[in-house]
């Protein structure tokens, strides 16, 4: 039966109720600003009843949970944008740093170097025994060289520095995932056995779940989805097991955690390989397999491949640009040494090279095509006096075979035609072709001492096909012979030590003779002429200027795109980020709007306990 007291219980319920409320609504408030903070609501209904004539009688209100105002599907939309949002910041950004090496657009950069430097060679031509021209030439070779190579180290050393990123983010996502479990324990504990929802650590795991989103695209999948309309209208949240996975790879498995690996020491270069650990600890690599979030556009960037000989990327916008300046340097300096070594001199030695003295030249690492090249030797004057073509087929060798590069040079052949066999190739040329460590061989030809002895020279000239510079056989320029640059590629192209030293010693002709100016014609046509450059799977057939603009165009193209997907990709971030929050973050008017509420219930609940108050002081009264 309802009394008095119940009703004073009623009074109290009401006052509990309210004081819960106004603790929540102080509790948003206060975590307003917070990162992840979901707005909160207090579920109350009707306590049970008594039971009595002539019907039930209320018994005051209960408080039956604090629920967030959460919706998953939205919150699912807001990790996805976020890792999509992140992933095309760090693209952009690293973009738009390595389009700033490439100045070609303000008439600066690589691609003027190059045309001062064939400029140079025309006034050399113009004026083949000016020393203080030979002087300039070098100068702006040495320029051309230093320009290509601080193009090539700051591409790289952002490579690198993207490289460095990649680790750092890897171990803050396993100190992220490892909260996580943490954090699903935690919840697990609070909320088995009918416990209450445990909000704070939820939210905690939201935070920790958009987190591991922007850093490597994990996805979350939970067992089953409650909805709440008591609480709003998409109020909806996920319960039930819990996995936090990369494209497949569990990282978070409930309460358990498996940690990505790193390892970099077997590469020559430091790039990390990134593997996932499995129950049984065997290690399976994971880098092609992250397409998503920052750590994703840094394996796009940097190379998500590398390759198992040679430990460098095979893949990624950054070692794209690498390897197509790689390639234009080493057609620079291939096509340009080539040329070079129709300068006569008395002796010419080759780069290092691995190729054994057996190996077919076409079949070799070495850029060496099927045809023929001269060599030639002219007297003290720069008279022609001994020429031989030497042919290079699908079996042509260093030196161990019957129809090798030494064979064909000191075959006793009658080059001259003149029944006198002291004056042939074979009479003046020595052939050496030695190791010098490491599996590396250097090839040196010279004249004998007695012709040096007496002014003699010797020239190593390619014979054109079809009369273009790339129909060749570019023996001399892959091998490095009477080199002009030094160097295989963008990082080490300098010009050669003899001629930066000594510049006047620069030819300018094919032979010693005064007012020869052949050599810087070649050197000048050498602009418009096309060569094969190879990159990976790709042959461009371009000049050196075309090569360098591909390059170039790569990187803009490649920002520009990015520059858009970011900007499209903000947009939708801005609109889906803004849904999230109008679910789920605090308003404030909302929250004030609350506390009138609220404080007006808690005034009429005691006032419902005064009330109760005197009326027991009245019954009291009766009885004195």
């Amino acid at each position: 039966m309802a009394s008095m007291f119940n009703t004073l219980s009623i009074g109290y319920s009401g006052l509990s109720a309210a004081q819960v409320e106004i603790n929540t609504t102080g509790h948003n408030i206060a975590n307003a600003e917070t990162e992840g903070y979901t707005r909160q609501r207090v579920m109350t209904s009707a306590a049970t009843p008594i039971a009595m004539r002539p019907g039930q009688v209320g018994n005051g209100v209960e408080v039956q949970d604090i629920k967030r105002v959460f919706d998953n599907f939205v919150f699912d939309r807001y990790n996805a944008v976020s890792a999509d949002k992140e992933n095309s910041d760090t693209q952009r950004q690293t973009l738009e740093t390595l389009s700033t090496y490439f100045p070609e657009i303000d008439g600066v950069g690589v691609k003027a170097d190059m045309q001062k430097y064939y400029d140079s060679w025309q006034t050399f031509a113009d004026n083949p025994d000016n020393d203080s021209v030979k002087v300039a030439l070098a100068k702006q070779s040495e320029t051309l060289a230093s320009h290509i190579k601080e193009t090539q180290t700051k591409v790289l050393d952002l490579q690198k520095q993207t490289n460095e990123q990649i680790a750092a983010n890897v171990n803050q996502v396993n100190d992220l995932a490892k909260q996580l479990a943490d954090v699903n324990l935690s919840i697990n504990n609070a909320e088995n056995g009918g416990g209450n929802s445990a909000n704070d650590l939820r939210d905690k795991r939201n935070v920790l779940e958009r987190s591991l989103s922007k850093l490597i695209g994990a996805n979350v999948n939970q067992g089953q989805l409650e909805a709440n309309i008591q609480v709003d209208s998409n109020s909806n949240t996920r319960t039930g097991s819990y996995t936090l996975s990369v494209n497949g790879f569990n990282i978070v498995d409930g309460n358990t955690f498996h940690p990505l690996h790193l390892e970099n020491k077997s590469n020559k270069f430091g790039f990390y390989d990134i593997s996932y650990e499995r129950q049984d600890g065997t290690l399976i690599p994971m880098n092609e397999e992250i397409k998503g979030g920052k750590i994703g556009a840094l394996l796009n960037l940097r190379g998500a491949a590398l390759d198992t000989t040679s430990g460098m990327p095979v893949d990624g916008t950054l070692q794209k640009t690498v390897s197509d300046l790689d390639s234009f340097a080493k057609g620079l300096i291939e096509g340009t040494n080539n040329l070079y070594a129709q300068s006569a001199s008395t002796h010419k030695e080759s780069n290092g090279v691995e190729l054994s003295d057996s190996t077919p030249l076409v079949n070799s690492k070495l850029s060496i095509k099927q045809g023929s090249f001269d060599v030639v030797v002219y007297d003290i004057d720069g008279n022609e006096v001994a020429s031989r073509k030497i042919n290079i087929d699908s079996a042509t060798s260093m030196s161990n075979t019957d129809n090798s590069i030494k064979a064909q040079i000191k075959a006793n052949k009658d080059d001259n035609g003149d029944n006198n066999a002291t004056n042939d190739i074979d009479d003046y040329m020595e052939f050496n072709y030695a190791s010098v460590g490491s599996g590396e061989n250097i090839l040196d030809l010279s004249v004998n001492s007695d012709a040096a002895s007496k002014g003699y020279t010797f020239s190593i000239k390619d014979n054109y096909s079809d009369g273009s510079f790339n129909s060749g056989t570019n023996f001399a320029g892959a091998l490095g012979l009477g080199r002009y640059f030094d160097g295989n590629n963008a990082r080490d192209i300098q010009l050669n030590d003899t001629l930066r030293n000594n510049p006047t010693l620069v030819h300018a002709g094919y032979s010693s003779s005064g007012g020869d100016n052949n050599l810087a014609l070649d050197m000048t046509q050498q602009q418009f002429e096309k060569y094969d450059f190879n990159v990976a799977t790709e042959t461009y057939n371009t000049t050196l200027y075309g090569m360098f603009d591909t390059t170039s165009t790569f990187v803009g193209v490649s920002t520009n795109s990015a520059v858009s997907r970011n900007d499209t990709v903000t947009t939708q971030f801005n609109a889906t980020e803004m849904e999230y929050n109008s679910v789920s973050k605090v308003s404030i008017d909302e929250e004030m709007t609350n506390l009138i509420k609220y404080q007006t219930s808690y005034g009429a609940a005691a006032k419902v306990i005064t009330t109760v108050d005197q009326m027991m002081q009245t019954l009291l009264g009766i009885k004195q």
